[in-house]
């Protein structure tokens, strides 16, 4: 097969099976006839640059959790049986599950810190009332922004606090501002000192993983510029506390990262419980980033996911 063809049927397979596109999309993508994308796709599985696999979702998912324990080394595994990988359904599953390890391990004096987004407030809506002394709530980030996008951080805090019995601590700030001397001002008011502290203090830190996608909420949330854009399209995998890493997990666009106002990766490294809780497809590569630079030591994920870390070469 020559190199254009190749390049054709390779581009066919990952706007198919990664992307979702359907078959007339990528006909009028690539300029070809939609016979001609089938033939693609097929000649793709022939010649093994499309391996399928079908993964059993009724599969001992406690030998999933224990392989993904030894192979990473966490602390703990959760993995929650899906019956279908979709993102909508994969983030039910996942709520009830952070939901129930949180549970087990609340106790009194503790300090969570958590973030927003629609992964968080599914947890949040399944949380159950456990009467513990002195347990704090804390948001990890900002997430002010003059988009219309709900980010569900009030919802969040105000869920954990009824649920622990406690007055959240919120972080009335933007996740990312323009210049780092917006930030130092922001950090030198006492108040907001004292709220990223306790963050740095908490002992259980419950966050998700954002994709670098457009339709991500962190990107809806209009706090990229172009330039910002394109070096995060480039070489981050995904972000964590709106702080985007590459494929080892290190930080991507240091002058982004100087402007975000939140726990820094770094810190989630020394909690005793530092909770990842994410699946999916567009996640894959972040969660593997995540936890091979150790900012997780626990992870709640689906069967799905799982098996894709587990198969995952370095």
């Amino acid at each position: 097969m020559d190199q254009e063809k190749l390049n054709k049927v390779i581009e066919a397979a990952k706007l198919y099976y990664l992307l979702d596109y359907n078959q007339n999309e990528i006909a009028k993508i690539l300029g070809i006839s939609r016979p001609t994308v089938s033939r693609l796709l097929q000649q793709a599985k022939s010649d093994g640059i499309v391996q399928i696999s079908i993964m059993d979702p009724t599969e001992n998912v406690e030998n999933l959790e224990a392989k993904l324990e030894k192979k990473f080394n966490l602390k703990k595994a959760m993995v929650a049986s899906i019956p279908q990988y979709e993102d909508h359904i994969i983030k039910n599953y996942l709520g009830v599950k952070a939901a129930q390890f949180l549970d087990e391990i609340v106790k009194d004096n503790d300090i969570i810190g958590v973030t927003w987004g629609t992964t968080l407030y599914h947890i949040a809506v399944e949380l159950r009332q456990k009467f513990v002394k002195n347990v704090h709530v804390v948001q990890l980030k900002g997430g002010v922004s003059y988009s219309e996008t709900n980010t569900y951080a009030s919802e969040i805090l105000y869920l954990f606090g009824k649920a622990y019995n406690t007055a959240p601590h919120n972080l009335p700030l933007p996740a990312i501002v323009d210049h780092v001397v917006v930030k130092q001002a922001m950090e030198a008011d006492r108040h907001i000192r004292k709220i990223l502290e306790q963050g740095r203090k908490a002992n259980i830190a419950l966050y998700t993983m954002g994709t670098v996608k457009t339709d991500s909420l962190l990107f809806q949330m209009g706090y990229f510029t172009d330039s910002d854009r394109e070096s995060l399209y480039e070489k981050a995998v995904g972000d964590i506390c709106s702080r985007f890493f590459d494929k080892d997990g290190n930080v991507c666009n240091e002058s982004l990262n100087e402007r975000t106002l939140g726990i820094n990766l770094e810190d989630l490294r020394e909690k005793e419980h530092s909770i990842l809780v994410a699946g999916g497809p567009n996640k894959i590569d972040g969660i593997y980033g995540a936890i091979k630079a150790r900012y997780a030591n626990v992870l709640i994920t689906d069967q799905f996911t799982a098996q894709f870390l587990l198969d995952k070469k370095e």
